[in-house]
């Protein structure tokens, strides 16, 4: 008979805690470094206490990766109880997290270990497709393997409003974000490959770009209506994430709906009033 299985994911997942405790999803967390001070990301601290601490000082915070030991105290107490384990990390383009749980996992028994190639809630799909195969009896290897042939399927985009955290995180140059400031462009980025990339630039203002940006998004491919997630990083209006999701309500119809808020690591890179849509390809 085969073993119950236990879905998990690192922090990276950005699912809420209403779709953790829904799908009984076991999380575990980043470290959020912020000088000479750590903290557990969605634990103790939080994207609004990014934007806190930066409109104080300026300063943001770096991320890093569970280590060894903290992926096998994880990993552990699930085992001993009896179940096996399909774990999910963000793209070991962006974090050594895979490369960890993976050196945890190759010391235990019925731990698998799945790169993702995404973030956010891009993850978070893969963790919530993987229950419901649970949910219908599916072993963990069999999880496994289903997970790893839809990851070229995941569509994970975003639209940022300002480039000032990436730049400030050294991941753009002050140049392009002055640029990009004075010409009034949107940079639209997407993951491919692991890696986040610029696919488009749009230009003015921020409520009519995020309407294009989602109307664009959904008609470039055909999205299997199963799950969606509207995706923010905070500091925009109640009003315009409602219209948001009832735009892609209207696109998509049958779909279920999830808004979901970006966590530490997408905050700290991208910034306030980022926007972001997540789902499958059919």
């Amino acid at each position: 008979m085969a073993k119950p299985v236990v879905i998990t994911a690192d922090s990276t997942c950005d699912l809420s805690q209403e779709l953790k405790d829904r799908y009984d999803i076991r999380v575990i967390p980043l470290t959020i470094l912020l000088g000479e001070d750590s903290y557990l990301d969605g634990v103790d601290f939080t994207a609004a206490d990014i934007y806190a601490r930066y409109h104080k000082d300026g300063t943001l915070p770096k991320t890093s990766a569970p280590g060894i030991q903290q992926f096998t105290d994880f990993f552990m107490p699930i085992l001993e109880a009896g179940a096996e384990i399909v774990h999910l990390d963000i793209s070991s383009e962006l974090s050594s997290s895979y490369n960890n749980a993976c050196i945890a996992a190759s010391e235990l028994e019925g731990v698998h270990v799945i790169d993702s190639r995404s973030l956010g809630t891009g993850l978070g799909l893969l963790a919530i497709e993987g229950c419901e195969c649970r949910d219908r009896g599916m072993a963990a290897a069999e999880i496994a393997g289903h997970l790893s042939s839809l990851i070229g399927k995941v569509d994970t985009s975003f639209v940022l409003n300002t480039l000032e955290f990436m730049w400030k995180g050294g991941r753009c140059s002050g140049v392009t974000a002055l640029g990009a400031n004075l010409l009034r462009l949107k940079p639209a980025l997407e993951m491919r490959d692991g890696k986040l990339g610029v696919y488009k630039k749009y230009r003015g203002n921020i409520l009519s770009v995020y309407r294009q940006y989602v109307s664009e998004r959904l008609a470039s491919a055909e999205v299997r209506p199963r799950h969606v997630f509207v995706y923010d990083s905070g500091e925009i209006p109640e009003e315009t994430m409602r219209e948001l999701a009832d735009l892609v309500r209207e696109t998509v119809p049958g779909a279920e709906i999830h808004r979901s808020k970006a966590g530490c690591t997408v905050t700290s890179h991208c910034g306030p009033q980022t926007v972001g849509l997540m789902f499958i390809r059919e």
